[in-house]
């Protein structure tokens, strides 16, 4: 008899979370779907394309929302059990809320481990064609971006010359050991500029320690200067985005091909904290599980169902804002990036913790 009703409560907790997934996948076709018809406005292309990259982008934003999707599922599941009398026949055949909101957090950490292992590879697979589809179609030809071993290139097509940038590496919103070339129209070098970094938060980047090298006649001057300022179409979000997007990396790809990935440009602080990003995600499912089983338990009447799930949506608002603040946390340097990726998971378990010690048995 446990054993048919172990597969009863997984199955019925199962069938709601896929039902959830599939409310969120819808949702985020038809929202990405009007975003890609945009992107393509002023290029002929079949309503194929959008409608596939689309298809495409949706897995990625999903892995991201898998919390929300989690809690929502959970406190549903809860709902139904509480109301239908299934509870009651659960606590019948020994099944007291502290086990069954075991067993659900539990499933759900697993499920997160599964997800990681078999479903992530996918994502990221998709998410790099999507990226590849979509710069192909990119009209911004006069600027691009390369980041490999030899280091990260910037060619910039500006009104009345060409500019080159070199760097040795990123370093959070500053680029290291820096070399910039401009040119005129035929080609022919104008000025370059040394500098030991570049600070890029905005496109105003500020440079210090810097010598300025200018051909006058051809002769070349130098000029050394503590800061100096260039205005770029690039910035610290639009290169990151162009060659360290997270979600075109999978869990087994760091882990097994580290090396490779290093070689191509990635820094080892940006792979530290995509790693830890992902093996984050399971915790965070079990802990939402936890914090709505708990919090389903502790409060539910049969009447009370549309004031949990407005509570339910405010409690998820207020998580991913909380993410989201400690993530920015982390990259502005306020606090470790670690730290930032952990926190909030922290804070779940928390209160998870406080909600355990006040669990209704009744």
């Amino acid at each position: 008899m446990n054993k048919v009703l172990l597969n009863y409560l997984l199955k019925g907790y199962l069938k709601n979370f896929f039902k959830v997934l599939a409310i969120a996948y819808c949702f985020g076709v038809i929202l990405n779907l009007f975003e890609e018809i945009e992107f393509f406005k002023n290029i002929e292309v079949n309503f194929v394309i959008p409608l596939m990259l689309t298809g495409v982008f949706i897995p990625s934003m999903i892995i991201k929302l898998l919390p929300f999707i989690i809690f929502i599922s959970s406190m549903w599941f809860m709902i139904q059990i509480r109301n239908n009398k299934d509870l009651l026949t659960l606590k019948i055949f020994g099944y007291s809320n502290m086990r069954i909101f075991f067993i659900l957090a539990f499933f759900s950490f697993v499920l997160g481990w599964i997800i990681l292992v078999a479903i992530n590879p996918i994502t990221s697979s998709m998410s790099t064609f999507y990226e590849k589809t979509k710069s192909n179609y990119s009209k911004d030809i006069d600027h691009l971006v390369n980041f490999n071993k030899n280091g990260l290139w910037i060619k910039e097509e500006l009104s009345e010359k060409k500019r080159i940038i070199s760097a040795e590496r990123p370093d959070g919103y500053n680029l290291i050991n820096i070399k910039i070339f401009h040119f005129d129209q035929n080609s022919a070098l104008l000025d370059k500029i040394f500098a030991e970094k570049a600070y890029i938060k905005s496109n105003t980047w500020e440079l210090t320690h810097v010598r300025v090298f200018q051909l006058n006649k051809g002769i070349l001057n130098m000029n050394e200067l503590t800061k100096y300022e260039i205005n770029s179409v690039y910035n610290y979000n639009k290169i990151n985005n162009l060659f360290k997007n997270f979600d075109t990396l999978s869990f087994l790809k760091i882990i097994t091909k580290k090396n490779n990935l290093l070689e191509n440009g990635y820094s080892n602080a940006f792979l530290k904290e995509s790693l830890h990003k992902m093996l984050s995600i399971p915790f965070f499912l079990f802990f939402m599980t936890a914090l709505a089983s708990i919090f389903t338990m502790n409060t539910l009447k049969k009447g009370d169902n549309f004031k949990l799930i407005l509570i339910g949506l405010i409690i998820c608002v207020l998580t991913f804002y909380i993410k989201d603040l400690s993530l920015a946390l982390g990259q502005t340097e306020r606090i470790p990036m670690i730290l930032a990726i952990w926190s909030p998971v922290i804070a779940l378990s928390f209160f998870s913790f406080i909600g355990v010690l006040q669990i209704n048995e009744k």
